[in-house]
């Protein structure tokens, strides 16, 4: 088990991940207000054919697939702000062990140490695979 992080360590990661968390916000909030401005009649009442019409569609899936992607990290980073204020940042959720600083300064909303999220994504990588 490493030891556990200084006061500064958790200050500077609490400081990043609620910074990311305003940036992120502020990405979602001007991308839907872009959304509304041009939004999928606009794109599709330009097209003249349906693979245009295909692009259009495209287009407009790619931008609240962003939206989807940058609304999970919000929630992630939230996870990990409630856990600061509950005490359990920065300690694996499957063994207790506590997470090095070098991994949540690298991966701030880490809630598992590098083993078991390791094995983590082994189990979820097999259970994807239909086996004969």
């Amino acid at each position: 088990m490493t030891a556990r992080m200084s006061g500064q360590e958790k200050t500077l990661l609490k400081t990043r991940l609620e910074q990311r968390r305003s940036e992120l916000l502020a990405s979602i909030r001007r991308q839907l207000l872009e959304s509304d401005n041009q939004t999928f009649n606009d794109l599709a009442g330009s097209v003249h054919d349906s693979a245009e019409e295909s692009v259009a569609d495209l287009l407009a899936d790619i931008g609240f697939a962003d939206i989807g992607r940058e609304v999970n990290e919000v929630r992630d980073i939230e996870r990990a702000l409630i856990r600061m204020a509950t005490g359990v940042y920065g300690v694996c959720v499957d063994c207790e062990a506590d997470i090095p600083f070098e991994r949540l300064s690298a991966y701030p909303t880490a809630k598992r140490c590098r083993a078991c999220q390791e094995r983590y994504e082994a189990s979820k990588e097999r259970g994807m695979h239909p086996s004969l």
